[in-house]
């Protein structure tokens, strides 16, 4: 082909389209390796807490978080006549959205069991974002919670009871010993599937003074979001 200007000016834009494409490749490659290592080293992070063990006191029951009403209040404070159930969740976790339909069934339980319940939040990491102190009040309000959702501060709740998920539970008796914990039930994406009710029998089973058949399973959910340097 003879030499042109215009076969320059298309030598010029063919290697100019080409390097943009490796550039935005590798940026595409760069950020979704920061993703993996961001997760990565969240996960790393929550499992230097471990979990609870059954049997075990409740820890931190005095201390004081604040409410998405704005009021104060600790775990002690929220202990019915037959135990506490302590739901570790969050504002958009696709887990706590599959999961929010049985919120309503252990709320009306709990009521009805007299167990306290309440939620909390320990995504300190989102706090600016997801997870803020007005996100938190709207999602609520829009979820018509009845019971107490907690903002936990740099997450020190959870990393005491090692909680690693939302929704990750923690049920205790009235001696305010944990004789429960793991999932909800064994079908997070419909409720009209569940076969095993873990909580809900656990909550019965507890309050008839029986033997709790199952105490632990697997929780499943999102990762919670520690501040890492927190």
């Amino acid at each position: 082909m003879p030499f042109t200007k215009g076969n320059k000016t298309m030598k010029k834009l063919f290697f100019t389209n080409k390097i943009l494409k490796m550039k935005v490749s590798y940026t595409n490659q760069l950020t979704l390796l920061l993703v993996f290592l961001l997760l990565l080293s969240n996960i790393t992070f929550a499992q230097k807490y471990s979990t609870l063990e059954l049997g075990s006191i409740i820890p931190l029951s005095e201390k004081l978080m604040i409410n998405v009403t704005d009021e104060k209040m600790s775990l002690n404070d929220n202990f019915n006549e037959n135990g506490l159930l302590v739901v570790f969740s969050c504002n958009t976790c696709p887990f706590v959205v599959m999961w929010e339909d049985r919120y309503r069934q252990i709320e009306k339980r709990c009521e009805i069991n007299k167990v306290g319940m309440v939620y909390v939040n320990s995504n300190e990491a989102k706090r600016n974002g997801d997870d803020s102190v007005e996100a938190m009040k709207n999602y609520a309000q829009s979820m018509n919670y009845t019971f107490p959702y907690l903002i936990d501060q740099n997450s020190v709740v959870a990393n005491a009871f090692g909680a690693k998920t939302t929704p990750h539970i923690f049920l205790f008796n009235n001696d305010k010993k944990l004789v429960y914990k793991g999932a909800i039930d064994d079908n997070f994406r419909d409720i009209n599937q569940v076969k095993e009710r873990y909580l809900l029998d656990a909550i019965e089973q507890m309050v008839a003074g029986e033997d709790i058949k199952l105490k632990e399973t697997k929780a499943k959910g999102c990762s919670i979001k520690r501040v890492l340097n927190k």
